[in-house]
């Protein structure tokens, strides 16, 4: 029986990274809304940080993910001067598909949840497809 090589991405990894909610971060600021508190957008670009952060210590030489698909639930509200962490670990993984279940909570609040799929790329075939596309 042939031995499989260890997969780059294993299922179960994880990361977690922060953001000190500012006023470029609320949704007046990043035009999703015209309330003062954490926008919709910087909520999904924190999860999709987590993500990469996951990944980022078993990465192939000349290899990134690219996110592919996104299913986010904002559920609460976070103000200016609140700490939020996301959280993301990775669910599956098949090929070049990782998909992560993400969470994102301000102290013992959950105030975003859902999935982010990314893609393992070659970077420079990824960005010179792109560019000639373009």
């Amino acid at each position: 029986m042939q031995e499989q090589p260890d997969l780059p991405f294993p299922p179960g990894l994880t990361a977690r990274v922060e953001l000190t909610v500012s006023d470029a971060d609320t949704a007046q600021a990043v035009g999703s809304g015209d309330v003062p508190v954490l926008g919709t957008p910087r909520v999904l670009a924190l999860a999709e940080a987590a993500t990469v952060a996951a990944t980022a210590g078993r990465m192939p030489a000349g290899s990134t993910t690219v996110g592919v698909r996104v299913e986010l639930e904002h559920l609460a509200a976070t103000p200016v001067g609140r700490t939020v962490v996301a959280q993301a670990r990775l669910a599956e993984a098949d090929g070049r598909r990782l998909v992560f279940e993400v969470t994102v909570t301000d102290g013992g609040e959950q105030v975003a949840r859902g999935r982010v799929e990314r893609a393992l790329v070659h970077r420079q075939r990824f960005v010179e497809r792109a560019v000639r596309a373009s």
